[in-house]
């Protein structure tokens, strides 16, 4: 079976296709900041916006692809109930881990998938992950190891290229933190 990621995530197209399911991937071009404040403003919770994210990304590409499976993955840090997206900067990294520095958080990774504009199937996976306590240069270390589009495209801590040492306790299913909770989305494929 062939599918759709409404994603230009590297890693979440690596995560299917180590997992055998072939997919094309089609941007959703989203604005999510958008989507973000408007949420926000309506008292949204970090998981409420990771789940509308994931569908509304699903929803749009699926509308210009009639009869195809989309998927739409969209992860969102929740630190006490505060959303905490990606960065945009280095600076806005650097702050972002030092916010999360020593603490527990939530990492909400959500799916949609899509069938002719429409969600068929929705499932979002929470992990929590307990940062060290870090000193400013050992966060500006790590830091100085990301390139650009890693760090705008996938946020501030990737667990598969290194991130796993800025944790003390991690707590969850790896391929969910790294974006595509992919058992969940096999075992529905599976019975498609």
């Amino acid at each position: 079976m062939k599918i759709i990621l409404a994603s230009r995530s590297g890693v979440r197209k690596e995560i299917l296709e180590k997992n055998e399911i072939d997919c094309d991937v089609e941007a959703s071009n989203v604005d999510e900041d958008e989507v973000k404040v408007a949420m926000l403003n309506e008292s949204a919770t970090p998981t409420l916006i990771s789940k509308n994210l994931a569908e509304l990304k699903a929803n749009k590409v699926s509308n210009k692809n009639p009869d195809k499976i989309v998927l739409g993955a969209d992860s969102v840090i929740d630190l006490e109930g505060e959303l905490i997206s990606k960065p945009k900067s280095r600076k806005e990294a650097l702050e972002i881990l030092q916010k999360l520095n020593g603490k527990k958080h939530q990492l909400i990774s959500s799916v949609c998938i899509s069938k002719n504009g429409s969600m068929i199937w929705n499932y979002t996976d929470a992990s929590s992950l307990t940062m060290k306590k870090l000193n400013l240069d050992q966060i500006k270390s790590y830091l100085i190891k990301l390139n650009d589009e890693k760090l705008y495209a996938y946020g501030v801590y990737q667990i598969e290229a290194g991130g796993r040492d800025l944790f003390s306790k991690i707590e969850g299913d790896e391929d969910s933190i790294m974006g595509l909770p992919i058992k969940k989305i096999k075992e529905y494929l599976n019975n498609l």
